[in-house]
């Protein structure tokens, strides 16, 4: 398909367009998401076919890939981040994804105007500030060699003394598509985020800013059926409607149950309301949670909220398809402890089947083979760590 960024065309909405409801939204998203049953997608993949996971910290998008891939290993995520594969950086929302190194060169030219408006918060603390010359100095400083951002804001700061230091960090990091150079982000390593350009890291130049429509229908693929609002709140943008209107012709089109209009594509998954869809542990921030203006298709109203407390987020539990609790996991040493808090009582089975998931989780992170049918108590004697799985409190006070 091959749609180009010309005039809009003047069509309007299918007045007959299906109704889809709370629960078809949600089996079609947990489809493309790979959370309806476990995908056999290479990491690298599968983080393309997500266009990206949340990397605000370290270990989300080896949860978030275990409890979509069949038999994941976490370092084939790592030794694709080590072969510069795939990278960490900002992009959607102004928040840490990991990528694919192809993502990056794209996806962050596609948010660069967001980026930009990001800056208008700081305006204050960057009086006097040439930004074409902070970008340029700071680009020179991170590419002799990465930087933190405590030494790139001590650095710029011998330039513009009266600026606000946070503010010229924060500039050099909108300005510039900076990507976290390993060892950050490596599974079972430590090290602190240090910043390049990822033109220097991948060894190519960024492409230009790219017309969106390539990115909704990957979008959709990933996330539909969805609605222009929730597109734009998936990415930080605005103004896509008229992107969503040339797709239109190749599209097709519903309406949820508040009477919104939803796109996708022909030819994706829709399963039926009723179709099985088992638990799932999903780490803090996971995209699925994120992506819609209107979230109800994965979060009921009763637990809007719930799984935030001040400044401190917290994994995710899915019960039939739907948040169902939040989790923690422990780790002291060979020993691992998950504890579940549903948010609701579950039945016996459920109770069951939430235990047999977390094991099968904690086998894969564990770097052992996953077996055909995932223990539901202790790891098995072939894992070198051992680990529990309780139903308890997580959030406290």
């Amino acid at each position: 398909m091959s749609v180009g960024p010309g005039s809009v065309p003047n069509m309007t909405k299918t007045p007959t367009a299906p109704v889809l409801s709370v629960r078809e939204l949600n089996r079609a998203t947990l489809a493309r998401q790979l959370l309806l049953r476990r995908a056999t997608l290479s990491a690298k993949d599968a983080v393309e076919h997500l266009v990206g996971l949340q990397a605000q910290n370290v270990k989300p998008p080896y949860h978030a890939l275990a409890a979509r891939l069949e038999g994941f290993a976490p370092l084939e995520l790592s030794a694709a981040m080590e072969a510069r594969e795939v990278v960490r950086i900002v992009t959607m929302r102004s928040t840490i994804h990991t990528h694919t190194a192809d993502d990056c060169l794209t996806l962050r030219p596609l948010v660069q105007a967001a980026r930009e408006r990001e800056l208008y918060g700081f305006r204050k603390g960057l009086a006097g500030v040439d930004l074409d010359r902070l970008a340029a100095i700071s680009r020179e400083l991170v590419e002799a060699e990465p930087r933190t951002m405590k030494q790139l804001r001590e650095a710029l700061l011998t330039e513009w003394p009266d600026a606000d230091p946070s503010a010229l960090a924060i500039a050099a990091r909108c300005r510039l598509p900076l990507v976290q150079v390993t060892p950050r982000g490596l599974w079972g390593r430590s090290g602190q985020v240090a910043l390049t350009t990822a033109e220097h890291w991948l060894g190519r130049p960024s492409e230009p800013a790219p017309a969106p429509d390539a990115t909704v229908l990957r979008y959709l693929a990933a996330f539909g059926p969805a609605s222009v609002k929730d597109m734009q709140t998936w990415a930080g943008l605005t103004r896509l409607r008229e992107a969503f209107e040339r797709l239109r012709p190749h599209l097709v089109t519903f309406t949820d149950e508040h009477g919104a209009e939803l796109f996708d594509l022909p030819d994706a998954p829709r399963p039926d309301a009723d179709t099985p869809a088992p638990a799932r542990l999903l780490p803090e921030f996971d995209n699925l949670l994120l992506s819609h203006a209107d979230r109800s298709r994965v979060v009921s109203a009763d637990y809007k909220g719930r799984t935030w407390r001040g400044n401190q987020a917290y994994p995710t539990l899915l019960v039939d398809g739907f948040l169902a609790g939040v989790w923690r996991l422990e780790e002291t040493g060979e020993r691992s402890v998950l504890t579940v808090e549903p948010f609701g009582t579950l039945t016996g089975r459920r109770r069951a089947e939430v235990t047999e998931e977390a094991a099968r989780m904690l086998t894969a992170l564990s770097g052992t083979p996953s077996p055909s049918q995932a223990p539901t108590a202790s790891s098995s004697a072939s894992s070198s760590v051992s680990y529990d799985i309780r139903f308890g409190t997580v959030v406290r006070g």
